[in-house]
């Protein structure tokens, strides 16, 4: 063990617990484990974990404490009755929730003496140790300045501001586009799989065109902020005109076309708002704002 690694404490032994506590044994850090069921906790041990008896025990032991649990009811169930021993700690929750349960557990943290600082893990377990991973964090920053040099053990930390709901949020969100991405892809596999294209052939010319999609987003960008769309490059009008092609090829090869009707109806609740002749960007208008277009 390189002993200028900060102990740290990892609470919770599901599959990405796990993981956490496994890299930073990896990377030298004495680790303190402590799990509801004490037998996912053994190939830590033999790894050189040190297996704490109470969440008590296992908070002492560090002067950082990862939580990385099923749920916030889990999170409060486990740490209520250790409150005591967070005064003058740094608890740093990975726990999947929503932004509101991340702004209590910052003021109960906070009630309790202990720094707190949410986070969002945007990998699943084999990607954690990994640079190129992200783990989304909001909250005090100075405990993330303090304590990054071991949060960066488990990949790339960013800081995204003082709000603890934030991390949440980006991980909701960020979400939504992977899955908005993934069905559009599988989507138009299936479509070009009608003519017996693999996916292994259709894949490769797909990821170059999301390469020009990503220059879309940076140019549509500043356009949202400023709420000024410029139709100078592709219109509402021109894109309500090209999914019609992709319905109506779908509907002739028998694929499901909920995802492209539900983007051609938001699109024509863009045009019905005024936005046909503005930027794809300005869908996100109606977007922010159903009710408006009812």
């Amino acid at each position: 063990m390189h002993s200028d690694r900060p102990a740290v404490t990892v609470i919770g032994l599901g599959s990405m617990g796990s993981a956490l506590a496994a890299v930073l044994l990896e990377r030298g850090h004495e680790t303190t484990v402590w799990n509801r069921s004490v037998r996912k906790a053994q190939a830590l041990v033999d790894q050189g974990a040190h297996l704490a008896a109470t969440p008590e025990e296992a908070i002492a032991a560090s002067p950082l404490t990862i939580a990385c649990v099923l749920d916030y009811e889990v999170l409060h169930a486990v740490l209520d009755p250790a409150a005591g021993s967070l005064a003058g700690k740094a608890l740093v929750n990975l726990t999947s929730g929503s932004p509101e349960q991340a702004h209590e557990a910052d003021a109960w943290a906070r009630s309790h003496g202990a720094d707190y600082l949410d986070g969002a893990i945007m990998t699943t377990p084999p990607g954690v140790g990994s640079s190129e991973t992200m783990f989304l964090y909001s909250g005090s920053h100075a405990v993330f300045e303090t304590h990054r040099p071991t949060l960066a053990s488990l990949g790339d930390p960013l800081h995204l501001g003082t709000d603890p709901g934030l991390a949440s949020l980006y991980d909701a969100a960020l979400l939504g586009l992977m899955w908005s991405t993934m069905t559009g892809w599988l989507h138009g596999t299936a479509l070009v799989g009608t003519e017996k294209t693999p996916a292994t052939a259709f894949t490769p010319v797909a990821l170059r065109w999301l390469t020009t999609v990503t220059g879309f987003l940076t140019t549509y960008a500043p356009q949202v902020d400023a709420g000024r769309y410029p139709g100078d490059d592709a219109t509402v009008d021109v894109h309500a005109a090209a999914i019609d092609h992709l319905i109506h090829a779908a509907e002739a090869r028998g694929i499901d076309n909920a995802l492209p009707e539900l983007l051609r109806s938001t699109m024509e609740r863009a045009k019905a708002a005024g936005h046909g002749s503005d930027s794809y960007a300005s869908v996100i208008e109606v977007l922010k704002n159903p009710a408006d277009d009812e």
